[in-house]
């Protein structure tokens, strides 16, 4: 078992990955747990594979244990299931000194969250991501929210978790394309801040999208750390935090636009923001235009469409895209903010993009 820890204070945190961390997650959480009452939240599916597994576990720690299922899917993660799930838990007789587990992926993640941040002014939660991309990037770091037809995670709050298991063996059970949109936000950490992993990532990238344990045991550890690093030193993305959102104005701006109908993933819509965010920089001067085609080549290789006309949920209208991205929650005075890049591993924070210029750039990549 690896063991990254959060330092944020009174806040702080452990995030364990390994294999086989199911089966403890009762003696794991119990410490955190003094009325012995645990919530677990998931949505049909996990709740299907692997809920038993964890109750066993929750049961052999003496944990008693309730189950609140939702539908999967990105509707969830709405005012409708806010509702349903707060108003489970107070009929439940939820208490302060109980804990909400978040077990699911990034959706169930946000919504179990929230819910838990808002109950009774605050409950304890436990992240247990089964996504990839919840493992690397959605449990880690507090953020919770839910959707809105304005776009994604506007109403929302920073409530972090007690702590964060991240389970190898739960990942066999993801479709390929599961994997490889959590794949996306691995790579963005290296497209981030590092450039090093972006060449170990190039080099092992056939290992991961194929689920090798020892392959993406280093890559979710190292996206993992990655991540701490910067919510450690900006907690409320006051300042560097908001580099963790390369690639995300774009893609809030495609998923909105699809109307989180979940023909497309949060991963690919990632990558394909990603791609543009280079593509965008590289017009701009700021990177070379060799960068950007080796994101987008890398970004291909792996599986993902970069071509907005390719795209799940195209037709995309770039005028309704650029109207989603000035609605971003890191706008601020009219002014757009984006996620740049003066290289791979160089991204810098740019709180006056050229409007113009994205507006030009999505159409040329619409039509």
């Amino acid at each position: 078992m690896n063991t990254i820890h959060v330092k944020l204070g009174e806040r702080s945190y452990d995030v364990l990955t390994g294999a086989n961390l199911l089966s403890r997650a009762g003696e794991l959480i119990a410490p955190y747990a003094p009325s012995n009452r645990v919530f677990i939240i998931a949505d049909e599916t996990v709740a299907r594979l692997h809920r038993p597994a964890l109750a066993a576990s929750l049961d052999s720690a003496g944990l008693k244990n309730w189950t609140i299922t939702l539908p999967p899917g990105e509707s969830a993660k709405s005012f409708t299931g806010l509702e349903m799930v707060t108003r489970h838990l107070l009929q439940a007789g939820v208490s302060r000194k109980d804990i909400v587990i978040a077990f699911g992926g990034g959706v169930i993640g946000d919504l179990s969250g929230l819910a838990a941040g808002l109950v009774k002014r605050g409950v304890d939660f436990v992240q247990i991501p089964t996504t990839l991309l919840a493992q690397v990037d959605s449990s880690v770091g507090g953020k919770t929210a839910i959707d809105t037809p304005e776009g994604k995670n506007l109403v929302g709050l920073i409530h972090q978790p007690k702590l964060v298991i991240a389970d190898l063996d739960v990942l066999t059970t993801l479709d390929d394309r599961q994997l490889r949109a959590g794949y996306a936000e691995i790579v963005k950490a290296a497209l981030i801040g590092d450039a090093a992993f972006f060449d170990w990532c190039d080099a092992h990238l056939a290992d991961l999208l194929a689920g090798k344990p020892d392959a993406l045991q280093h890559a979710i550890a190292t996206a993992i750390a990655f991540k701490a690093r910067i919510v450690e030193s900006d907690e409320t993305e006051q300042g560097v935090r908001a580099l963790l959102n390369l690639g995300h104005t774009f893609a809030h701006a495609l998923e909105a636009h699809a109307a989180y109908d979940g023909a497309l993933l949060h991963g690919e819509a990632v990558a394909a923001g990603a791609n543009l965010a280079f593509q965008l920089s590289a017009q701009l001067g700021h990177c070379s235009a060799a960068d950007a085609v080796r994101v987008k080549a890398h970004l291909e290789r792996a599986g993902f469409i970069t071509d907005l006309r390719e795209l799940p949920g195209a037709p995309y209208d770039a005028h309704k895209l650029t109207a989603l991205m000035a609605a971003d929650k890191k706008n601020e005075a009219g002014l757009l903010t984006l996620i740049l890049a003066r290289g791979v591993g160089r991204a810098f924070i740019d709180r006056d993009a050229p409007a113009d210029v994205v507006l030009e750039l999505l159409q040329q990549e619409t039509q």
